[in-house]
């Protein structure tokens, strides 16, 4: 099996702790195959840059005249480059290579070494602004970096590093990631502008004098998530990950700030997801814990009396969905069902209608990406108030690191499998995605969508604490043995070895080289 190629035009760091040493270390970290253009040499150490050679025009283009002959890229990554005529030859040989397949661009636009050192210019930063940014999909500068690009004052506030990002994307890029590592703070954040998802990535900031090439990790752990066919928020989500991971490995070499260390493994790692968050990350307030962790059979109906049916059939996990009727006729079906749950001791999720689960004092509310959206904060704070529990649906990383971020009582992972429940614009996830959310994740995961018995087994093999079934229950010609048997399964699940979790599960959204993975 061929891995997935990426270019590395950059620097070459002869301390080994930035530039393209460094993206090679991440980009095996991810297992695609790393080649490289070296644009400037660097005489380096972890103190100081004492000097920097641009390679001559020549023998830049025949590097990337080399590799395009061989070895074409899906992603090219750029960090220090060597002068504006060397951005002339890249996006020249950029827009050759886009004529025969989607070819990413991931912009680290490099102005200073770690140490303080400049290294780049007024010439360079125009280069960059009128010639690459337009042509890239993702650009990933520190608020330096973004202050540098725009010619403007330091990102002081959070509300100048979103303007900040809004500006540049407004210069031609797909996405922006203004990176937070030169700060401050316990938190390290990252501001996400993406074609998916806008808002702070979040996570600890780890507190080690060892940090150099962390901007470098950062832009080839995107550019190599993007290679693997994740979209721009997911490929994001990923390289935090790498990096902090990578910070927490970091160690001395030398007097000055060592280097960091990309290692294999990183997104298993407990706690690496960070959360993302629409506003200003505050202190978490986590939704109350199921009282029963293990949901098993977690069915899915539309009405009172089914309910009451599947509660008379053995279950003890309901969600009731309702998407069409009247104000009149939703009260009256969810009064029902609480007290039908109530008295059977069921833990029992009204799905979207909030404000009639508070109302009728139901045991908690499951929402979708889309109800979160639509219902805001306020509805998230009564709910919180309430004391009533949250599930919610997710379907990717940045889906997962925004439930995440609102603690909520269980996390719902689909689809697993296809179904024709509803029409989706995401990829089946499959049993290695569940194992790998089921392993990373605090809160009890449910596996949603395609499932019969067979896979409600497989389900609980990966780690789920639930198996929501809709069809297979409701659309059964015999919905109380298709019960019976869905729950015989979910024990054998339980009493058989479980599945291990992939080191990095699979895309799930297309990204801007989805087709050029898919077809390798």
């Amino acid at each position: 099996m061929s891995l997935p190629i990426i270019w590395s035009v950059a620097g070459s760091d002869s301390g080994a702790g930035a530039g393209v040493q460094a993206d090679l270390k991440a980009f095996e970290a991810f297992d695609v195959h790393g080649c490289t253009v070296i644009s400037a040499l660097t005489a380096q150490n972890s103190t100081a840059v004492q000097s920097i050679e641009p390679v001559s025009p020549a023998m830049f283009e025949a590097q990337l005249a080399a590799l395009a002959e061989d070895l074409p890229p899906r992603v090219i990554k750029t960090g220090l480059l060597g002068s504006a005529e060397h951005i002339d030859t890249l996006v020249h040989w950029l827009d050759r290579l886009r004529e025969h397949q989607p070819v990413a661009l991931v912009v680290d636009p490099v102005w200073r070494a770690s140490t303080g050192s400049t290294l780049s210019g007024e010439p360079l930063r125009e280069a960059l602004l009128g010639r690459l940014l337009p042509r890239a999909t993702v650009v990933t500068p520190n608020r330096a970096e973004a202050a540098w690009l725009l010619a403007g004052e330091p990102l002081l506030r959070h509300g100048d590093v979103a303007s900040a990002a809004a500006a540049l994307r407004a210069l031609g890029p797909e996405a922006v990631v203004v990176t937070g590592g030169d700060a401050g703070g316990a938190l390290a954040l990252d501001w996400l502008d993406t074609p998916q998802a806008r808002g702070w990535l979040s996570g600890p900031r780890l507190d080690t004098p060892h940090h150099h090439g962390t901007g470098c990790v950062f832009a080839a752990s995107m550019a190599a998530a993007l290679a693997l066919g994740f979209c721009s928020a997911d490929a994001a989500v990923l390289g935090k990950m790498s990096t902090t991971e990578a910070l927490r490995l970091s160690y001395p070499a030398g007097q000055g700030a060592g280097p960091v260390r990309p290692r294999r493994g990183f997104a298993l790692r407990p706690g690496a997801l960070p959360g993302l968050h629409a506003g200003e990350p505050d202190e978490v307030r986590s939704f109350a814990p199921l009282l029963e962790r293990q949901l098993g059979l977690y069915a899915v109906v539309d009405s009172g009396a089914w309910v009451e049916r599947v509660l008379r059939a053995g279950v003890r996990a309901v969600q009731l969905r309702i998407k069409d009727a009247t104000a009149a006729a939703l009260s009256r079906e969810i009064g029902r069902a609480v007290a039908a749950a109530r008295a059977a001791g069921a833990q029992l999720f009204i799905n979207d209608h909030w404000q009639l689960a508070i109302e009728h004092g139901a045991y908690g509310v499951h929402l979708g990406q889309e109800d979160l959206q639509a219902h805001g904060e306020e509805a998230l704070r009564r709910l919180r108030e309430a004391g009533l529990r949250l599930g919610l649906s997710t379907h990717s990383y940045w889906e997962v690191c925004r439930a995440r971020a609102l603690a909520p009582s269980y996390i719902a992972c689909g689809p697993i499998h296809a179904t024709v429940t509803k029409d989706m614009p995401w990829w089946p996830q499959g049993p290695g995605n569940l194992a790998y959310w089921c392993q990373v994740l605090d809160q009890p995961v449910v596996a949603i969508a395609g499932m019969d018995e067979p896979r409600s087994l497989e389900a609980i093999r990966c780690g789920a604490a639930g198996v929501a079934v809709l069809r297979g229950i409701t659309h059964a010609a015999d919905p109380e043995a298709a019960i019976a048997r869905l729950q015989q399964a979910i024990a054998a699940g339980g009493a058989a070895e479980a599945l291990p979790a992939p080191a990095l599960p699979r895309s799930t959204l297309p990204g801007p080289v989805s087709g050029v993975a898919a077809a390798s």
